[in-house]
């Protein structure tokens, strides 16, 4: 059931996307073109665990869907950077709290039918707080017990798709 690709042309381009829109047949004959968004860097997200087993959590607005809601640290990973490093550095931008040691979970692809992207997510036990997090980041951050974690979860209150994979990954293998 592979698709044949005959080709692609740019839509649009930046150094964060590429719009594209790429020929395809499909396996059972119809020939179409399908938007693609291609999201060159990868990114990365953290769960980072204390030792009473909580969750380090940020408050933060999306202008774009103009929403507020809990999330774990993440971004994009940087020209040159480690997955971890990312994982790492975003924390430590968006939190103020600079994370133990890092163990890679899982990696996957959020939106394969339209978008070209890998994500990946990372535990951490521990953290050291450095400093406040830097101000456009994060309206409020804290540290959130396991039952509460999952309260935010089913309540709505944890919006973004990376967290919620994160998140909800980190409970079911019981890592929170």
């Amino acid at each position: 059931m592979r698709w044949t690709v005959h080709g692609e042309r740019s839509l649009y381009e930046s150094e964060w996307m590429s719009l594209r829109l790429v020929d395809v047949e499909l396996p059972s004959g119809p020939r179409f073109e399908h938007h693609v968004l291609r999201i060159p860097r990868e990114a990365a997200s953290l769960v980072v665990r204390d030792e009473a087993g909580r969750v380090l959590l940020l408050w933060r607005h999306r202008f774009i869907t103009d929403t507020w809601g809990w999330e774990v640290p993440g971004g994009r990973i940087d020209e040159g950077e480690s997955g971890e490093q990312a994982a790492a550095r975003e924390t430590l931008e968006e939190t103020g709290w600079r994370p133990g040691p890092l163990r890679h979970l899982f990696s996957y692809h959020p939106m394969p039918g339209a978008v070209e992207q890998r994500f990946n997510v990372f535990l951490a036990d521990g953290a050291t707080q450095e400093r406040e997090p830097e101000p456009d980041e994060a309206a409020r951050v804290e540290w959130v017990e396991p039952a509460r974690v999952r309260e935010l979860v089913l309540g709505g209150e944890v919006r973004d798709g990376y967290s919620l994979t994160a998140l909800l990954w980190a409970m079911a293998a019981e890592e929170i």
